[in-house]
Order: structure tokens, then C-alpha cells, then sequence
């Protein structure tokens, strides 16, 4: 019988490095799915971990990652880029042989490299991912169980990557309702600094802005539902994007160079009063954009763990 069956436990003992957003909803995920027998949280907040506990998130906690993932068979690391390789090396030699890592970092290449020159001996049994699911909010209290249902997750194995280690991640995924697609490293660093990383600089840039501006207090009071909506993202955690930068620097700085070209044809057009050639910027825009909304409602409606 497949052991990743809701009536068998996938994983024996979890251990999530993280417990905020995103490690805490895979831990109510794979609980309400019946996926896990015990999880074990660490973190510096002692009084998010404890939050975690009476949530009932996790089992118990540890602030030392040794000690969290010393009887683990499924690690999964949910901290900031920036912090990565000290996690990875904090757990070097307290892993067990057949322990599988895996992670949430929206930047790939950079987790990879961290995780090759903390844990070379066990790079096998490491299966980097991406789930591309979030919100603008953190810490344990934020974390949902379904916050991965109907997301896809992308996962970018190595060439040495053990089968039997991707497939143990793609199934803990898929218990959570997610779709599991695989993508080459680069390819993901490049397409989430243009879907994700770019839309969280143009929401951080524009709110700086305005902040700055002599006026920001008639600017703030009068602004509209679409600013809102448009920067929801600037309230995410600023570290975390901090990181994300740096790490993925160099793809994300091309695409930000290549948008800000874009802005300037698009401002000469509005100072030219060019009408014919801002109305076939604006249809492109919708007809690319309502082919999204399309695609996403009609993606909601199959189950993506078929």
C-alpha cells in the first residue's frame, strides 16, 4: 500500500525550521491530511513556538536545529534566504542517513549552493522547492492549513537527487492539495523575478515613494481600492525580501531594468498624448492578463493532486 495514503502516516517525524506562514501551514496541512505522526517546530521566538504548541502546529520545539532534525525523516526548512546556510550547517551531521531535506526559498540557485557547501555528504536526500502560495502576513498565528490548496508547488531536483527523496516531497505536497510541477534552477529564478519578485519591488518602490513626497498624507488619505490592492504586497516581511534580493540579484536586476525601460516608452507615449500607441499597450495588457484570470479559475476547479 502506498504509505503517503490518508490512513498512513507519510512522514513519521517532521521537523520544520520555520514555524511562521509557510512552515506552519505545511504542519496544518499535513496534520488535517493525516501525512504526519509528529512535528517538531524550531525557531529563535520562544513565544511564537509556544503560540505554535497551543495552536496545536506542533508537537514540541527546540531553538537548536540539531536537536530538531536529529530523529527526523522529513525536514523542511521555511526561513529567510539569508539565513539558510546557517541552518543547513547547524544541522550537518545530526541528520539521519535516510532524512530527506527539503525547503521554501523563493530563490533556488542560492539555497542549492548553501546546501552543497553545508551538507555536501547528504546533497542527494536534499530536494529544494518553491511553494508559490503566501501572504502578506507572518509568524505562526498567520499560518492556515489550506494556504497551499489549489497552488502549485515548483521543485528544481539536482541531477544526483535521489528518486526516492523527490518522490517522498512530491507527495507531501500533493497531500496538501497542491500541484507539483518541476523546473530547471535557472528557469525558476528567472520566471519568479519576473511574477514575484518584480511585483513586490514595484510595491515596495511605489509606497516608498509616496511616502517621501511632501503630500503623502493627502496621498494616503485619498487613495483608492486598486492602491490597496495593488500594494497589499509592500506589508510583507522586509527581511525576507531583503534576502530574496540578494539572492536572486542578478535575474531579478535584469528584469527590473528591462520593466524600467518599459516605463519610460510608456511615459514618452503620455507626454506625446499618443493615444494609438498607449491603447495597444492597454489591450495587450488586458488580454494577456484576462487569459490569467482564465487559466487560474479554470486550474481551481480540477484537483491538482489527480
Amino acid at each position: 500500500m502506498n504509505r503517503t495514503l490518508l490512513d498512513t502516516p507519510g512522514v513519521d517525524t517532521l521537523a520544520v525550521i520555520g514555524v511562521g506562514l509557510i512552515g506552519g501551514s505545511l504542519a496544518r496541512a499535513l496534520r488535517e491530511a493525516g501525512q504526519v505522526r509528529r512535528i517538531v517546530g524550531c525557531g529563535r521566538g520562544r513565544e511564537n513556538l509556544e503560540r505554535a504548541v497551543e495552536l496545536g502546529v506542533i508537537d514540541s520545539f527546540t531553538h537548536d536545529v540539531a536537536e530538531a532534525v536529529r530523529e527526523a525523516d522529513l525536514v523542511f526548512v521555511a526561513v529567510p534566504l539569508g539565513a539558510m546556510r546557517g541552518v543547513f550547517e547547524a544541522m550537518r551531521g545530526a541528520l539521519r542517513p535516510d532524512a530527506v531535506v527539503t525547503d521554501g526559498g523563493s530563490a533556488k540557485a542560492s539555497v542549492i549552493e548553501d546546501f552543497r557547501a553545508a551538507c555536501p555528504e547528504h546533497l542527494s536526500r536534499f530536494v529544494p522547492g518553491h511553494p508559490i502560495a503566501g501572504t502578506e502576513h507572518n509568524g505562526v498565528e498567520a499560518s492556515f492549513a489550506t494556504l497551499y490548496r489549489n497552488r502549485r508547488v515548483i521543485l528544481t531536483p539536482q541531477a544526483d537527487t535521489d528518486p526516492d527523496a523527490l518522490a517522498r516531497v512530491t507527495a507531501l505536497w500533493r497531500a496538501c492539495g497542491a500541484e507539483v510541477v518541476e523546473m530547471a534552477v535557472a528557469r525558476h529564478d528567472q520566471v519568479l523575478a519576473a511574477t514575484s519578485h518584480l511585483p513586490h519591488m514595484l510595491a515596495f518602490g511605489l509606497v516608498d515613494s509616496l511616502a517621501r513626497m511632501d503630500e503623502h498624507d493627502d496621498i494616503f488619505r485619498f487613495a483608492a481600492g486598486g492602491f490597496r490592492d495593488f500594494t497589499r504586497i509592500a506589508s510583507s516581511n522586509p527581511v525576507m525580501w531583503r534576502d530574496i534580493c540578494i539572492a536572486n540579484r542578478q535575474a531579478l536586476a535584469g528584469m527590473m531594468r528591462r520593466f524600467a525601460e518599459e516605463m519610460t516608452d510608456l511615459a514618452h507615449s503620455i507626454e506625446q498624448a499618443d493615444g494609438e500607441h498607449l491603447l495597444a499597450i492597454f489591450e495587450r495588457a488586458k488580454t494577456a492578463r484576462d487569459a490569467y484570470i482564465d487559466g487560474l479559475e479554470a486550474g481551481a476547479e480540477a484537483d491538482p493532486a489527480e
